[in-house]
């Protein structure tokens, strides 16, 4: 039955926020606590056996998100297995809880089957129902990563899902339905596609589609170790792929635009791609992780087209003048002077490396002097993000961990892939700059070996810290809920573009303290490794219960202000309804 789709902005719907009032909470599911609380008393699982200050609370099967990824191993070491898999935290059906989106994999390349299809997870009320079944999002492709955006300014957010093999996308009927619509949309992307994100390029409202490609896959390739045994092949065993772009039309199709906006130019193992305004001229660029290449950043020239300055700009190589292992790619202000600092995730034997804002649009290599270096050297990082997890107001990082080649089995480890495991870290953010390792605050579950890869971000429980829907590849999905030590003061921030019916991706989103100090974060729905997160800011204030305003820079520039208030709540801010900047 054909599906028929009207493009043009809706009103917004009564919950989202109205003026006069620039503000509306966020619904908040009813049967979860504010906080798991310092003596931990609401949670449970490996959160209840860890000290009292442990800041992640595993609780993925206490809440029903029960999902084991199925690598589809085979014994041959396919190269796509040990990359996989992708994870979303999104809201779905619109009641303004967080569901999640887990991807699976499947060896019809093989001929051995169809295997398990990705699963999608309602958020009831804190509890997580499979609904696989019914929403329409059961895709059996070989999933690598997903992306999440409205494309249709319909108010509800649509899904593409990075394959080894063909891509899918679906566009949301509303209510959590799904439909297959990629080849109608125009959305076939011919290569290998291992990172995927939404973001308006040309600024016409309508959101376009960055895919990044791996390498031209030979599955007959065979590698080993040095004591001869079979093993995954390293990228530069097979030549790359070029990337794609595809431009949003605005009446339901895509156009291929690679070629003609010059990002299939130059090319390099893509793993990670992050959207963001990296030089402050009000236009979205995309910096790219690539593996064992030269990192690429192409500069939005304001016409559809692109240029690539990684090198220019000081983030193709380190400090040594090396291409590293890129697979997850961060930024956030982690100094407070508004502007992005950047952290790729790289192979064991190479530290993950940490770019500080320098100059005008420029970065430098400033891993040592980061507190992320040593820690980092003998870990292989995939996913990552930078969370304000004990709400502070300093950003903090999270990395998750698993290798690409075999090591000594750490404690603990289990599995056919066990060699490959190796426990995450937790990095607590010291406001310039800087971090310190913290395990003990991690939590047990969190520092288990597993083979980790995508790292989704969301506030699923609605008490202003992020909680993370971690992947583990052939292995079962976590979800850690952030514990905030009590009397944390916090403001969630939705930043809503009423003409577009959406979040505005791509906003700059700057929280003034009660004392002066500012925070910044960018309104991204991508970034880290394989995985799609929800808009919504969560900024820590610590001791402070209120705030002293909000400035927003939209997309394009225009910049509004919104007033101050008190503390602990989500906030929408309506473009329009601020106080314009002169």
């Amino acid at each position: 039955m054909a599906v028929t789709t009207e493009l043009r902005p809706r009103e917004p719907k009564p919950s989202d926020a109205q003026v006069p009032g620039t503000v509306a909470p966020r619904p908040r599911p009813a049967s979860l606590p504010l906080a798991c609380g310092i003596a931990l008393g609401a949670c449970s699982g490996a959160c209840a056996q860890d000290t009292a200050d442990a800041l992640l609370c595993e609780e993925a099967h206490a809440r029903g998100l029960v999902f084991t990824h199925d690598a589809g191993l085979g014994g041959e070491r396919f190269l796509p297995e040990h990359l996989a898999s992708g994870a979303a935290l999104f809201d779905c059906d619109g009641d303004g809880d967080l569901d999640a989106y887990l991807l699976n994999g499947a060896r019809t390349h093989l001929g051995q089957g169809e295997g398990e299809p990705n699963r999608l997870f309602l958020n009831e009320g804190g509890h997580f129902t499979d609904a696989t079944a019914s929403c329409g999002l059961g895709d059996r492709g070989y999933g690598m990563a997903v992306a999440v955006g409205d494309v249709d300014n319909d108010g509800d957010l649509d899904v593409y899902v990075a394959n080894y093999g063909a891509d899918a996308f679906y566009r949301n009927l509303g209510r959590g339905q799904f439909a297959s619509e990629g080849d109608r949309a125009g959305l076939t992307n011919g290569g290998w596609a291992c990172a995927a994100s939404f973001f308006d390029y040309d600024l016409d409202g309508w959101l376009d589609l960055y895919v990044g490609n791996y390498l031209e896959h030979d599955p007959a390739l065979c590698c080993t170790d040095d004591a001869g045994r079979l093993e995954y092949c390293g990228p530069l065993t097979q030549p790359p792929q070029a990337d794609a772009l595809f431009h949003n039309r605005g009446d339901g199709t895509f156009e291929d635009v690679s070629a003609r906006s010059g990002v299939a130019g130059a090319r390099g193992h893509t793993l990670g791609v992050l959207c963001d305004d990296f030089d402050g001229d009000d236009l979205p660029d995309v910096l790219v992780a690539c593996d064992a290449d030269p990192n690429l950043l192409w500069r939005n020239r304001g016409d559809g087209t692109f240029e690539e300055v990684a090198a220019a700009r000081g983030v193709a190589l380190n400090a040594f003048g090396k291409a590293e292992a890129g697979m997850g790619v961060a930024a956030a202000d982690t100094d407070g002077d508004g502007r992005g600092e950047i952290l790729l995730t790289h192979l064991g034997s190479e530290t993950n490396t940490y770019y500080r804002a320098v100059g005008a649009g420029g970065f430098a290599d400033r891993t040592a002097e980061s507190g992320l270096g040593a820690s980092s050297l003998e870990r292989t990082g995939f996913g990552l993000a930078f969370v304000d997890l004990d709400l502070d107001g300093r950003r903090d990082l999270v990395v998750a961990n698993g290798r690409v080649r075999r090591g000594p089995v750490e404690p603990g480890a289990e599995g056919a892939l066990a060699a490959y495991a190796e426990p995450n870290l937790l990095y607590l953010g010291r406001g310039d700059g800087g971090f310190d390792l913290a395990p003990a605050r991690a939590g047990a579950a969190w520092r288990e070996p597993r083979v980790s890869r995508a790292l989704a971000v969301g506030d699923v429980d609605g008490d202003g810290a992020a909680d993370l829907l971690l992947a583990n590849c052939n292995g079962p999905a976590q979800l850690f809920l952030a514990n905030p030590p009590t009397g944390a003061h916090w403001l969630g921030v939705r930043a809503f573009d009423p003409d577009l019916a959406r979040d505005a991706l791509g906003a700059r989103v700057t929280l003034v303290e009660a004392g002066g100090r500012r925070q910044s974060a960018t309104v991204q729905a991508g970034g880290g490794y394989a995985a799609a997160h929800d808009p919504r800011l969560s900024f820590g204030l610590g001791a402070q219960a209120t705030y002293a305003g909000v400035e927003v820079r939209w997309p394009g520039g225009e910049v509004e202000h919104f007033p101050g208030g008190g503390a602990d709540r989500a906030l929408t801010l309506v473009r329009g309804a601020g106080r314009r900047a002169p």
